[in-house]
């Protein structure tokens, strides 16, 4: 069937989509159009290749639903499973079938048949999440079968043309761990006479010749991606297909959307950061060292810093978030007879950043701390109950940095905040609840979008009138301006006790605990940047619109954090076509984002979202105010009252976005290219 043509359309109450689809199954007659609905069937053996694409269809957004072969109370799929009569009119229960292997059910299952028949009728595709080669799928038996960790997949010309042309055109498969089997998987020519298409294949060890890893296999009146190498949710080679594999499946129109985010903050810009000591083993001047010992030697950005900041921001097209304390300056100004050579620098280059209000001094604004003991403990009054920073005080570093920004003309979006060590938001052990004078201060400030530290607080909540944006800290740390101490303390928290270690890792199986302390003149290079790199790049990699955060000491002296910036976006920009760019959007909109998508899988989750093709029109219905996340063919417009406008934005070569009604409209109609 051609679905190259669609239409959408959201209502107060409901929202309708209509998208403009020539024809249907070719068993259908053209005024008989059956209702297929806009849903994904998931069958699972608990496998991890299909929880990697439910995994990936719940990030965007796409509705499915779940069969588990393994509960005996599962539901029989058979025809009345897959599809039955609405109103008069045939439905399809679902727009695509993914399935463990080719046939989970066995030969001559009747399940299998059912499917068969359900697949050929409507035309609906079919997806093997991880089968073995073999002629019944298309293929040949294996050529190679096999560990194929580290090998160099690629996205072959048919695969470009289908649904993966937002690669450039390399898959290259992880390789962790020397000691570990990582992927396995099968090589096999198509077979005889088949109707096979390859899209990613790979060479077939010993030989000159190439197997299939991913392709198409049309027959029997269907069509069938089979995946011959098992993955999880999480590898870097299911990571760049994931998004092709469901535009294959669902034609290209579904609901939901992908997008690859990345954001980096720079915190504490203008103030400075104080030093790891690699003799004590802690950090003199702040609260893991005890009272008195050593010495602070903070760590603060220079001009030529500044400089190169803005020129490596404008050589890369990217933009760093600068999360600034004025105070930080003005203390400077006080200590070096006015001056702040940095600062005005900073200033002068400032259209080459976005700026984010992180309080005027930087103070602690959670309870009262008690410093007196490491670790620290909150304060408490004569009766024992916990002492706060005050309503008044957070205000006023709110509003102290926020005018001292304004003076210096920064462009601030006011609504923006994150505090000094996001406090004033719970952190444990010591203070498991947000300060309850923090939800008023942001109130007195109109502050909407809350900075929190993602590996404490990872959901999206909301505090007061602020709903907060959760920050994914970089493993750079913030006590560290020189390659030699970062890799110090690294081995410091990541070694064993008799290795001269914090001894925290033993007995874990956490992957950045360390077998051995790294070397301090190589490690940092050789270890510590490509796992962080590898790190942000998975995050973004899961259309996960969350920011990351370093510090201003990362761009001072051995400006440890570039390196790892340019291996994230070296190796993004080596692995995606231009239609795929890195997104970077400020912390606002990244938030807003986080919201959209909570309350449309929200409803999703609660059934209270249908959606549905008939011919060439599909309906969405949705609850009131919720509006719907969806992705169709570039080109893509909106039928208003009078005239079109494009829809959504083009992003790995198709439109997507959120859909709102025009003027005067309760619904919102999509015309897509014929």
């Amino acid at each position: 069937m051609n679905r190259s043509a669609r239409a959408a359309a959201l209502g107060a109450g409901a929202l309708l989509l209509a998208l403009a689809t020539p024809g249907g199954p070719v068993s259908a007659a053209a005024d008989e159009q059956p209702r297929v609905d806009l849903r994904i069937l998931v069958v699972t053996d608990g496998g991890p290749a299909t929880a990697a694409l439910s995994a990936e269809l719940a990030s965007q957004g796409t509705p499915f639903t779940t069969v588990d072969l393994r509960r005996p109370d599962r539901p029989v799929i058979d025809a009345a499973f897959l599809a039955d009569t609405v109103d008069g009119r045939p439905r399809a229960r679902y727009q695509a079938v993914v399935l463990p292997d080719d046939n989970p059910f066995g030969t001559g299952s009747a399940e299998a048949a059912a499917l068969a028949d359900f697949e050929r009728t409507y035309a609906i595709p079919q997806v093997d999440a991880y089968t073995y080669a073999r002629p019944e799928v298309g293929l040949q038996v294996p050529e190679f079968s096999g560990s194929l960790d580290g090998a160099a997949g690629r996205v072959t010309d048919a695969g470009k043309a289908a649904a993966f042309g937002y690669l450039s055109g390399s898959v290259p498969f992880e390789d962790n761990s020397p000691s570990v089997d990582e992927s396995y998987g099968f090589l096999a020519h198509p077979a005889q006479d088949a109707d096979f298409t390859s899209y990613v294949d790979a060479a077939i060890p010993g030989t000159d010749e190439r197997g299939s890893l991913v392709g198409e296999y049309k027959h029997d009146g269907r069509r069938e991606l089979v995946v011959t190498f098992v993955y999880n949710q999480y590898q870097k080679q299911f990571r760049l297909l994931a998004r092709g594999i469901v535009d294959w499946m669902t034609q290209g129109v579904h609901l939901g959307a992908s997008r690859n985010y990345f954001a980096v903050h720079v915190d504490d810009v203008f103030a400075a950061d104080d030093r790891w000591d690699t003799t004590l083993d802690c950090t003199p001047g702040d609260v893991d060292c005890p009272p008195g010992q050593g010495t602070p030697d903070p760590i603060r950005m220079t001009t030529a810093d500044a400089a190169y900041a803005a020129q490596w921001s404008r050589l890369r097209g990217f933009t760093l978030d600068m999360v600034y304390n004025g105070g930080g300056s003005e203390l400077y100004r006080q200590e070096n007879d006015g001056s702040d050579a940095l600062a005005d620098r900073l200033v002068t280059d400032r259209a080459a950043y976005r700026w984010v209000n992180h309080t005027y001094d930087h103070p602690f604004l959670g309870c009262v701390q008690d410093v007196s003991v490491v670790p620290w403990k909150c304060a408490t009054d004569a009766g024992g109950s916990t002492r706060y920073v005050s309503r008044t005080e957070i205000s006023r570093q709110i509003s102290d940095n926020r005018a001292w920004g304004q003076r210096n003309g920064l462009d601030l979006d006011t609504t923006e905040l994150v505090t000094g060590e996001h406090s004033g938001l719970k952190v444990l052990p010591q203070q498991p609840d947000d300060n309850p004078n923090l939800a008023g201060a942001l109130t007195d400030n109109g502050v909407a979008s809350l900075g929190s530290d993602a590996s404490r607080d990872p959901a999206q909540r909301l505090v007061g009138p602020a709903l907060t944006v959760p920050r994914h800290p970089m493993n750079v740390f913030y006590n560290a301006g020189r390659a030699a101490e970062q890799v110090d303390e690294y081995n410091y928290i990541y070694t064993s006790t008799a290795d001269g270690g914090s001894g925290i890792c033993e007995g874990s199986t956490t992957t950045t605990c360390l077998d051995e302390p790294l070397d301090t003149a190589t490690g940092y290079t050789s270890y510590i940047v490509p796992l962080e790199a590898a790190t942000a790049l998975g995050h973004v990699l899961s259309n996960d619109p969350s920011p990351h955060f370093i510090h201003q000491s990362n761009l001072a002296e051995d400006r440890i954090a570039y390196p790892v910036l340019d291996r994230v976006l070296d190796t993004y920009s080596a692995l995606f076509t231009s239609s795929a760019p890195v997104v970077n959007l400020p912390m606002a909109q990244l938030g807003a984002e986080m919201k959209a998508r909570a309350d449309w899988r929200a409803a999703v989750r609660d059934g209270e979202v249908t959606a549905y093709r008939i011919g060439t029109s599909v309906t969405v219905r949705a609850p009131g105010g919720v509006t719907v996340t969806a992705t169709a063919p570039s080109g893509t417009a909106q039928q208003l009252s009078t005239g079109t406008r494009e829809f959504g934005s083009s992003y790995a070569g198709r439109a997507s976005g959120w859909v709102s009604p025009g003027p005067s409209q309760d619904r919102v109609t999509l015309n897509l290219p014929g």
